[in-house]
């Protein structure tokens, strides 16, 4: 099935992913990855959550941390333009038969709660606590040196199905995966803040969350972070990398936190603001789409997630197989 076309004109304006809220289990444990390793910084904090936020962000948060019997993903952020965006938007997907409800957020205007086809829980807003720039308070840099949150990656059951859903919303394809004897795509890339990706989706059992990304300054960072996972007892949290994708271009590593979610450190995309851009096509087979060099991904890379509360994850429609390591 082709990639379709990108609507330049959607009913509302998405400016770009904004944040993620994870439940787990030892909010101390996970501050001791998320803060003391990683590098993120705390804006927030009271008995049961944490709030953190990347160096270059002004939004008060990028990760929501709650504490909780059970871990799981409550919901992925979205920011829009503006106020009216929100109503548009509770319209758009009104009229797809999604629920929708206005819910108080912590730090955050008026929130849109809503779903994706497939039960993403999405919430959207326009305006989030402003606090002052830190980009330049070097002495605050450790760990990774986290920038930013660059975006999400989930597992779907149907790729086409995803994709065609969320370009209608406005997102652009900027690279994808064919299955060249069904062609069905088995992944894509889409954004809507000018790089690679804010959302991307791969077959398999879903929809569950396969990664959050934090963007890095140089590989050189990455380089750091795993010598000190190695040195401070998160060396098995190690999963993945590091190594380029050939997808995106950008260097990779990817680790798990306490509870098992999967973060990636990622740097080196390339720009794709143009709105006539044509997405780039690979095949499943090709062995450097998912590593240009590096090991392949294990096992756990493609059949490992994190689930969204209240949801059921279904089987994928396509099945499809990569290069899996041994």
């Amino acid at each position: 099935m082709p990639v379709p076309a990108p609507n330049l004109y959607p009913d509302f304006n998405t400016v770009r992913l904004s944040h993620v809220a994870y439940r787990v289990t030892d909010l101390a444990r996970s501050r001791a990855f998320y803060v003391d390793t990683l590098g993120l910084q705390v804006t927030g904090e009271t008995a049961d959550t944490l709030y953190l936020r990347a160096m270059e962000e002004r939004g008060h948060h990028c990760v929501a941390l709650h504490q909780a019997p059970e871990a799981g993903v409550e919901a992925l952020g979205f920011k829009v333009w503006h106020e009216d965006d929100l109503d548009r938007a509770h319209g758009w997907f009104s009229a797809r038969g999604r629920p929708v409800d206005w819910v108080d957020r912590p730090h955050q205007g008026r929130t849109l709660r809503t779903s994706d086809l497939f039960g993403v829980p999405l919430e959207f807003y326009a305006r989030m606590d402003r606090l002052p720039p830190i980009h330049q308070q070097y002495k605050l840099y450790h760990g990774v040196k986290p920038l930013r949150i660059d975006h999400f990656n989930t597992f779907s059951p149907d790729v086409d199905a995803s994709v065609a859903f969320w370009t209608d919303m406005g997102f652009r394809t900027t690279e994808y995966t064919e299955d060249e004897d069904t062609g069905q795509l088995w992944a894509a890339w889409m954004h809507r803040k000018g790089g690679v990706h804010d959302m991307a989706f791969t077959n398999g059992l879903g929809p569950r969350l396969h990664h959050t990304a934090f963007w890095v300054p140089t590989p050189l960072n990455i380089i750091d972070l795993l010598d000190l996972m190695a040195t401070t007892g998160w060396v098995a949290n190690i999963e993945r990398g590091p190594g380029r994708h050939g997808i995106s271009n950008a260097f990779f590593l990817y680790i798990r936190d306490p509870d098992g979610h999967r973060i990636e450190i990622y740097c080196s995309d390339y720009q794709t603001c143009d709105p006539d851009l044509e997405p780039i096509k690979w095949d499943l087979k090709d062995p450097q789409r998912q590593t240009l060099w590096g090991a392949p991904a294990p096992r756990s890379w493609f059949e490992e997630g994190s689930h969204f509360i209240g949801l059921t994850p279904a089987e994928s429609r396509l099945k499809a197989s990569p290069i899996i390591a041994p």
